[in-house]
């Protein structure tokens, strides 16, 4: 998945440290090796993704996201974001053991 950058404002920036995790934690999953699965479909019709994958200081991250037009390009906007839990973490790297 391509993309130029991350689109941020007081909306999504607010919501997504709300549970504790840095904006840069949240930009350097998308910096290594990232599961990304589409999500349920939401009532604005825009499209959203999951993503599941690793901070840059190895913490498991779960992040909801969209990408928005931007230029000739995309940028990723995430939604909301936060670190996993044990079980959740077990849950993963048992269906993806070479993430």
């Amino acid at each position: 998945m391509e993309f130029e950058g991350f689109d941020w404002d007081g909306g999504n920036r607010d919501k997504c440290q709300a549970h504790g995790m840095p904006l840069a934690a949240i930009e350097s999953v998308f910096g290594a090796p990232v599961t990304i699965l589409p999500d349920k479909a939401n009532p604005s019709g825009e499209q959203r993704y999951r993503a599941i994958g690793t901070t840059s200081d190895g913490r498991k991250a779960f992040i909801v996201f969209t990408l928005r037009a931007f230029g000739r390009g995309m940028r990723l906007r995430p939604i909301s974001a936060r670190f996993m839990h044990r079980k959740e973490v077990l849950v993963y790297e048992k269906a993806y053991p070479d993430v």
